[in-house]
C-alpha cells in the first residue's frame, strides 16, 4: 500500500522556499494541489554584511589574523528550517496535517529533521532528499510517486 493517501501533505522545501501540497488524488494516482507557499528573502552574504571581517592580534609582535566573516546567507537558511519546523508543529497540533511527506534538499532535510517536534515526526510517512522547489507540480508528483 502506498504511504501517500488522499489528504497527505507534501512539503517541498529548500533553504529559502517551501511549498505545501495536498494529495487530492488517491494512493494509486497522485494529484498534488498547492495548499500554501512560504518564501523568505535571502540575499547573498556579501549583500547582507556591512563591514569587513574582523581582525585579531596574534602572539607575535605586530601580527594580526583575519577572522572569518559570518555566513549570513547560510544562517538565514538554518533559521528558515527552524521556522518550517515551528509551522509544521502548529499545523500538526491543530489537526490540519495527519500525514506528511517531506521533499527537501539533503542539507535542509537534515536541518529540518533535527528540529522537528515528536508530534510532527509521528506524521512523517516518507522523506525524499531532492531539491524540487523550482519544478512544476507534475514533475514533483512523479518524483514523489517514484520514491
Amino acid at each position: 500500500m502506498s504511504k501517500i493517501t488522499t489528504g497527505t501533505y507534501v512539503l517541498v522545501a529548500d533553504g529559502e522556499k517551501a511549498l505545501f501540497l495536498r494529495n487530492d488524488g488517491d494512493a494509486e494516482d497522485l494529484h498534488l494541489v498547492v495548499a500554501s507557499k512560504k518564501e523568505q528573502e535571502n540575499p547573498a552574504t556579501h549583500d547582507q554584511g556591512t563591514h569587513k571581517p574582523g581582525r585579531m592580534g596574534d602572539t607575535g609582535v605586530g601580527q594580526r589574523s583575519a577572522l572569518a566573516d559570518t555566513d549570513w546567507h547560510q544562517l538565514a537558511k538554518d533559521r528558515f528550517a527552524d521556522d518550517l519546523a515551528d509551522l509544521l508543529y502548529t499545523r500538526v497540533h491543530k489537526g490540519e496535517i495527519e500525514r506528511l511527506v517531506i521533499v527537501a534538499a539533503p542539507g535542509v532535510l537534515g536541518e529540518l529533521r533535527d528540529k522537528l517536534h515528536k508530534e510532527v515526526e509521528a506524521c512523517v510517512v516518507s522523506e525524499v532528499p531532492k531539491t524540487l522547489t523550482n519544478h512544476p507540480v507534475d514533475e514533483i508528483e512523479k518524483s514523489v510517486a517514484a520514491a
